[in-house]
């Protein structure tokens, strides 16, 4: 039983989220206190009447004591809540089933505003404009704006709870060197060069382009220009494409959350537009503005249907009934036709999509610079995703700039109150009438939101010779699917680590992870098969995880316990880049009430890096960490030195290139 709500300070819902379980408690509730005959309250009605009390009483307690409750359970401990105030919103999570704790839930709507901000952007710096993005007045793109955040947190809490790389948050390498290599030659040259050397792309560049295997990384390619992508962004950037083309055999293994909900088919959210190359741009309201995709009106393509070994042209090709691929380059092609035609049993061609991302614009850093990200599906559960930016980038570096020193000044009067001619004196108002009347000025008569152009261009020519390298994916493309589902194996470990049961090895600096396989479902399974044990050991990980968290939150860098029949160890370290170990210091203690441990809720590893960075300016310092399990049998001291042999063995093949 859960719930996950975004309110007012006056108790008015921006946001909710829940499962069928509250849903009908809530129900049981409010149809007991109405009269019979009577229909009862909508969703969000019931919501704020009953959670009112509490948001205007933490609230108030805010505004008095200058300290509110940030989390509490009910009598007898049926419930927790969780609360954190975000700005000028306060963000509610529930759960009334004991399945998660306080930091899971916290973690939750950390994830939840860190979603805000990658599809909002420097809106929810400002409380009255996210209110105004996320309580829009018109009922109808209310309901589509909620639907697109429910099926996120729907995402999320499915994949935190199937793959590793979400319960550990980090990207997980598909590993595979040779076709690593030639996955990113041909990034580079029939992606990232075919559509920046385009006469007519419409200012568009391409900055990054990446393959995506289910939810793991086959390959990456930055363009020269580009600025490192953080792991975070990469990270909601596959949670975005895992929420548009679930994975058939993660969505299979919901059994363990029957209660989830998800709204799939949803009349509000056009899922499933054709994106047309030559589509004329950005639609716009009567008001003149431009939608969002949301707003955008739905179509549909229904293709005929295809005998089993007759290609189509589109370039997200399946070959039915066991055919083999045609041996004419022709009919072989990521061109136009790839992004207007669909064949049966081939994902749907998402609409593009802008998102807000960290990014350095002329040399200078710019948290949420807008980006339009575009998915394109090859065939089911392998997808190409392509990163660009408008001419008009550069503007959200000012804005930033322009925002930010608006907030320092409204921070610096609200501590002094200022007022009248103290306000004209201080000393950034000068600054900052200079940037604004130059910034008004070179922007007069433009609309803000014309700035978001459609991408106009064809991804890929129909000439370029470079379709042969989908030919060549093609060959691979059963060997990648279930390459992703067996990614690393433990046979290959257990004559040199006998005892070891299950690893996960992280490299924070670059926010990458290796792991063996721990599926179960009924499609795949790993080495453990898909009865009690895998589900047993499964369970074991996911709680090492989560003690691990709570910790390395504690100031503990190294945690070894048995359990049962097994040793659980943990492992945090610092490195250099020629690999030698650096000398470990006391980490900050965080409370319980700060970000959790991770990269989506805060980006914990990128500060303590800095922390330690510090004490070594000469050097580049490099996080890792790493997580296993052991039988019980094996001596404590071979355990460790496993630990250490185990941890260079992974750090010198994780340093095989994939950018």
């Amino acid at each position: 039983m859960k719930c996950i709500l975004v309110a007012t300070e006056g108790a008015e819902v921006l946001f909710y989220w829940t499962d069928e379980e509250f849903e009908e408690s809530l129900r049981l509730k409010f149809s007991h206190s109405e009269n019979e005959g009577e229909e009862l309250p909508a969703l969000e009605d019931q919501l704020s009447t009953l959670l009112a009390p509490l948001i205007i009483s933490s609230m108030t307690m805010l505004e008095k004591l200058s300290d509110t409750y940030t989390c509490f359970s009910t009598e007898n401990g049926k419930c927790l809540y969780v609360l954190h105030l975000f700005g000028e919103c306060l963000f509610i999570a529930i759960c009334g089933d004991h399945a998660e704790g306080e930091g899971d839930l916290r973690q939750q709507l950390r994830v939840l505003k860190y979603l805000f901000e990658v599809h909002f952007g420097l809106v929810t710096v400002d409380g009255q404009l996210i209110r105004k993005e996320l309580r829009p007045p018109d009922l109808e793109q209310r309901i589509q704006v909620w639907e697109h955040f429910q099926s996120l947190l729907w995402t999320y809490s499915r994949l935190r709870e199937q793959e590793q790389c979400f319960a550990v948050e980090a990207v997980e390498r598909l590993i595979h060197p040779q076709l690593c290599e030639l996955c990113i030659e041909a990034l580079e040259r029939h992606v990232i060069q075919t559509v920046n050397s385009s006469p007519s792309r419409a200012g568009e560049e391409a900055l990054h382009a990446f393959l995506l295997v289910h939810s793991k990384l086959l390959a990456f390619y930055s363009s020269h220009s580009a600025s490192s992508l953080r792991p975070a962004d990469l990270l909601a950037l596959i949670l975005l494409v895992q929420d548009l083309y679930p994975s058939e055999s993660t969505a299979d293994d919901d059994n363990t959350q029957p209660s989830l909900r998800r709204p799939w088919s949803s009349p509000n959210i056009p899922l499933q537009q054709g994106w047309s190359p030559g589509s004329s741009g950005p639609t716009r309201t009567s008001a003149g503005t431009e939608t969002d995709s949301f707003s955008l009106p739905e179509e549909y393509f229904t293709p005929a249907p295809s005998p089993g070994e007759q290609s189509s042209d589109s370039g997200s090709t399946i070959w039915l009934d066991g055919g083999t691929p045609p041996t004419d380059a022709s009919q072989v092609q990521i061109a136009e036709d790839t992004l207007q035609t669909l064949i049966p049993g081939s994902p749907a061609v998402s609409s593009p999509r802008r998102v807000f991302l960290d990014a350095s614009v002329k040399e200078t850093y710019c948290p949420m610079a807008p980006h339009t990200m575009y998915c394109l599906p090859l065939w089911p559960g392998i997808n190409m995703v392509l990163l660009t930016k408008s001419p008009s980038t550069p503007l959200a570096l000012v804005l930033y700039q322009l925002l930010d020193g608006f907030s320092l000044l409204e921070k610096k009067l609200k501590e002094g109150q200022e007022a009248g001619s103290s306000l004209r004196s201080h000393p950034l108002m000068g600054d900052l009438r200079q940037r604004m009347d130059k910034f008004v000025k070179s922007h007069r008569g433009q609309e803000i939101q014309s700035t978001w152009l459609e991408f106009k261009t064809k991804a890929f020519s129909k000439s370029e010779p470079g379709s042969s390298w989908e030919e060549t994916l093609m060959d691979w493309k059963d060997f990648l699917l279930v390459k992703s589902r067996r990614n690393v194996t433990m046979v290959s470990y257990l004559e040199d680590f006998p005892g070891l049961v299950h690893f996960i090895y992280v490299d924070r600096t670059t926010g990458q992870m290796v792991a063996p396989s721990l599926s179960s479902s009924e499609r795949t399974s790993s080495e453990l098969g898909k009865g009690p044990l895998a589900a047993f050991v499964k369970t074991k990980v996911w709680s090492l995880i989560r003690l691990a968290r709570r910790y390395l939150q504690k100031g503990y860098t190294t945690l070894l316990f048995q359990e049962g029949d097994f040793y659980c160890s943990y492992f945090l370290w610092f490195q250099n880049e020629m690999g030698y170990k650096l000398q470990i210091i006391e980490v900050p203690v965080l409370s319980d009430d700060s970000a959790p441990v991770g990269i989506l809720g805060g980006d914990y590893y990128r500060k303590l890096l800095r922390y330690y960075s510090k004490g070594h300016p000469a050097e580049a310092v490099r996080c890792h960490e790493l997580l296993a399990l052991h039988l019980s049998v094996i001596p404590i001291d071979m355990l460790v030195q496993q630990a250490g042999e185990l941890a260079r063995r992974l750090w010198e093949a994780s340093r095989v290139p994939l950018l």
